[in-house]
């Protein structure tokens, strides 16, 4: 639970919060909050790894989990970026640090050197129409102009001007379908045209945690400092024994995360609804000796896609920790937030393990490359 403290302020400091209250259209208790977290996250000493093999960055950093990926391989988080004020409170809760705000006004130039980049970007629509009549007036259409606007043209623009040796994107499958494929061409022109070397699959996650959940990777290789002919595989796990349900579930779990009669009526209702019209949507009623639909961050409405069955009472939701497990953060990882917030965190975060398998494979690549 969130603790209270009262502290009294001089008059000066007082006015100086009041001020970037009414600059970051924030109230004056969340400045003072994010205040306190900032001197924090500086004063106190940050944990490195022994003899780091690489420095990294995590862009739209979430809650971590590519950065526990990209540490697990021997990595340093030298940045990190998110803007999102409940995402900051957990990300400082497990790592003593606060994540940089809003990346969108962040000069390129002010972001420490590394050698990966790590960005789960948000999908974007990127409008490319305007291309041919910026052809007719004389002007230039490179990666900036066809990405402006875009959260990806972040991503872009601190590549063009860090030039780390290698990136890691990840985002959802529909990436690739998304505005009839053209966002998806403009990406991986984007990044091709910035002369790296680019490498795109689909991993899911059920090799590593009982969820399944699809997600598209593109990682890419610095051509200017090792060439056009760098090779690359993504890991594709073959589990021995397959993570089932059951392996991630609390043994004792409080009654509120029961669903409600009426709650569980109208989930009952909506699924037959739609059975008769032959659709496919309904609620999610889990095998426990299976996986579970992917999670998503709009869990915290009803549960619907993933629910417990429970012997002769109604189903249940996941509770938080169990989404983390579902994710593969261990049970050392803090929650500090309400459910809501940790329900939408985890829906919106990677499966640890599986990127941490990416991490390695890519920092082996690295290791070939630099050692030629």
């Amino acid at each position: 639970m969130p603790q209270q403290i009262h502290v009294r302020l001089d008059d000066k400091v007082y006015e100086n919060l009041s001020k970037l209250s009414v600059i970051t259209k924030k109230p004056i208790q969340d400045c003072t909050r994010e205040a306190i977290i900032y001197y924090i996250s500086r004063e106190m000493p940050q944990e490195k790894p022994k003899k780091p093999r690489f420095r990294f960055i995590d862009l739209f950093a979430g809650i971590g989990g590519m950065r526990i990926a990209f540490e697990s391989n021997r990595g340093q988080c030298v940045f990190s970026s998110e803007w999102d004020k409940y995402c900051q409170q957990t990300y400082f809760s497990n790592f003593n640090e606060l994540p940089a705000g809003d990346i969108t006004i962040i000069e390129a130039s002010a972001i420490p050197d590394h050698d990966i980049l790590v960005a789960g970007f948000p999908c974007q629509p990127f409008s490319i129409a305007g291309v041919s009549k910026k052809n007719s007036l004389g002007r230039d259409t490179g990666f900036l102009d066809k990405t402006q606007g875009t959260l990806f043209f972040d991503v872009a623009r601190i590549i063009k001007e860090k030039r780390p040796k290698a990136f890691l994107l990840e985002n959802v499958k529909n990436i690739r379908s998304h505005d009839k494929g053209n966002t998806w061409k403009v990406i991986m022109e984007t990044l091709e045209g910035l002369d790296y070397e680019v490498f795109s699959d689909v991993l899911d996650g059920q090799s590593y945690v009982p969820q399944h959940r699809e997600r598209v990777l593109i990682a890419g290789f610095d051509r200017k400092r090792y060439g056009n002919e760098v090779t690359f595989d993504f890991p594709k796990k073959k589990p021995r024994i397959k993570p089932k349900v059951s392996d991630i579930l609390e043994a004792e779990v409080d009654d509120r995360y029961t669903l409600s009669d009426h709650l569980w009526q109208y989930l009952q209702d909506y699924a037959e609804k739609h059975r008769a019209r032959g659709n496919g949507f309904g609620y999610g009623m889990v095998d426990l000796d299976g996986v579970t639909r992917t999670l998503s961050a709009r869990y915290y409405k009803d549960g619907s896609e993933v629910l417990i069955p429970q012997e002769g009472i109604n189903p249940r939701r996941l509770t938080p920790r169990e989404c983390a497990r579902l994710q593969g953060f261990g049970d050392n990882y803090v929650i500090p937030v309400s459910d809501t917030q940790a329900y939408k965190q985890f829906g919106n975060s990677v499966v640890v393990p599986l990127m941490t398998a990416v991490a390695k494979s890519m920092t082996k690549t690295l290791e070939v490359l630099d050692g030629r």
